[in-house]
């Protein structure tokens, strides 16, 4: 088989120029890989192979495809960097550098990973493509992670379970972070795994029949009220996700409503509102399930109108109503827009930012952050801090929720979080000087858990008013940080 041809077919350009540099890396790549083995018995270089095939798969641009063909060569091959610039430039140099350096960052557990998370979030404020071909990286060594000794089987799997996964669904990247968990999750939890199986056996014949006969009825739907361009297709719940909900509903899989998704594809986002009309009319919403994702998306960027539906058929399912383009984004995210440098949508500018294409060997990059979504920020804020890793778990992997301000801006904090988090995420000062909190309209404690889709107003009074015990109610970082920095100057 012509692997080469098989990376080359999947690249979204077919110009002279980038498929000379992705054969040139291929070849090159093959050489200095020469000899050496994988844990499997197979030659090392497919593994370089498999990761640029992920990335071409992802349309990523012939520049980084070449990167992730030459990932390994100066760290596990036998080029040297002067090789590499010479021969590739410096751009994929600096590229393969960044990926070298992610290499040696290895999962030590709770007490001696701090260091390991602050790098990889530096690595994501210079350049996104030296993320995305680390996680493609790992998630070719994921399909492979049988053959690797036992005992490094679970650290390398709960590292991916806990770092890299919920890096690629920040980063929007789905068609990353569902097999990065997947493949890691018979590893880290075996006995939770086998459960998960075995509940969905018992869901999944049935699902598919109704779901089949769902669809056939919908399109019959959409076409007598005129709505001719979209296509229907459906998805199931990965093993990973369905495992983290049902482990929230008390492991009842009848009370989980989206094990199966309904996909409506549509040309406009006027299309969306107007195929969501039909739906409610024709069938009857569950109530609480209505989400509107176009409006207020989520913080990685997703996009889409969701509601659960009673089918007719005696069951309920999720559908989402989305455009081509956000269907694209939800599957590639990030990965979407930083394919070439002059094709980043205008809602994505701030990648631009994060992409150093000019002083690329500098040692410090000066970026302009307006326009870079908060959590980003937050990664390089926190790098500068030491010993946070425990609020930078639960700030940026775990659950979030939307709360809004008076004048409708969304802020997104860590699940339960309080007025006070809410506070200190509008500015340290409004934090500071807290007086009081008015959820939904009522005056109510500082203290009290906020729920999605709270309204929020903070009341401040004159006097600073930071105290000790509010670090107990707090659960973002900067929340801390700002309080013990308010108590450290009134002692």
């Amino acid at each position: 088989m012509d692997y080469l041809r098989e990376i080359i077919d999947l690249m979204n350009s077919q110009a002279n120029k980038d498929i000379e540099l992705v054969s040139k890396a291929f070849t090159f790549s093959e050489s200095v890989h020469s000899g050496q083995l994988r844990f499997s018995g197979e030659p090392y270089f497919i593994h370089v192979r498999e990761t640029a095939k992920i990335l071409a798969e992802l349309g990523m641009s012939s520049t980084t495809i070449a990167a992730g063909l030459l990932h390994d060569c100066i760290e596990d091959g036998k080029a040297t960097r002067e090789e590499v610039e010479e021969l590739f430039g410096k751009e994929i140099l600096f590229l393969v550098e960044g990926v070298t350096k992610l290499g040696k960052l290895k999962y030590r557990g709770v007490e001696r990973h701090n260091e390991s998370l602050r790098k990889l979030f530096v690595a994501v404020s210079q350049d996104i493509r030296v993320i995305i071909i680390k996680l493609s990286d790992r998630l070719h060594n994921m399909r492979t992670l049988e053959y690797v000794p036992e005992h490094k089987q679970k650290r390398i799997a709960t590292e991916t379970l806990e770092i890299y996964a919920p890096l690629a669904y920040r980063l929007g990247i789905r068609k990353l972070s569902r097999p990065l968990e997947d493949h890691a999750f018979p590893f880290v939890y075996p006995e939770e795994y086998k459960k998960t199986k075995e509940l969905l056996k018992t869901r999944n014949k049935e699902q598919f029949h109704k779901l089949d006969r769902f669809q056939k009825s919908i399109k019959k739907v959409l076409a007598k009220k005129n709505i001719t361009e979209f296509t229907v297709d459906y998805r199931m719940k990965t093993l990973y996700s369905l495992y983290k909900k049902l482990a929230r509903k008390d492991w009842n899989i009848e009370k989980i409503y989206d094990i199966s998704a309904l996909r409506i594809i549509v040309p406009s986002i006027e299309d969306c509102y107007r195929v969501f009309g039909i739906v409610h009319s024709t069938y009857r919403p569950l109530p609480g399930r209505i989400k509107d994702y176009i409006a207020f998306p989520k913080p990685n960027g997703y996009k889409a109108l969701h509601t659960t539906i009673f089918t007719g058929y005696g069951n309920v399912v999720e559908i989402q109503i989305k455009t081509k383009q956000m269907h694209q984004e939800s599957e590639y995210g990030i990965a979407s827009h930083v394919g070439y440098k002059e094709s980043v949508v205008e809602n994505f500018s701030w990648i631009k930012k994060l992409l150093p294409f000019k002083n690329i060997l500098s040692e410090k990059k000066e970026i302009n952050f307006e326009d870079v979504p908060s959590w980003i920020k937050d990664l390089v804020e926190f790098q500068k801090t030491s010993g946070l890793e425990d609020e930078m778990r639960s700030d940026f992997f775990q659950q979030r929720i939307f709360v809004f301000t008076p004048k409708g801006d969304v802020v997104d904090l860590p699940i339960n979080s309080t007025p006070i988090d809410f506070a200190y995420s509008i500015h340290s000062s409004i934090g500071d000087h807290i007086g009081g909190a008015k959820i939904n309209g009522k005056m109510t404690s500082i203290e009290t858990i906020l729920n999605n889709g709270d309204i929020v107003e903070i009341v401040t009074k004159k006097q600073r008013s930071s105290k000790k015990k509010w670090l107990d109610h707090v659960k973002t970082a900067s929340a801390k940080k700002h309080i013990k920095a308010a108590i450290t100057k009134t002692n």
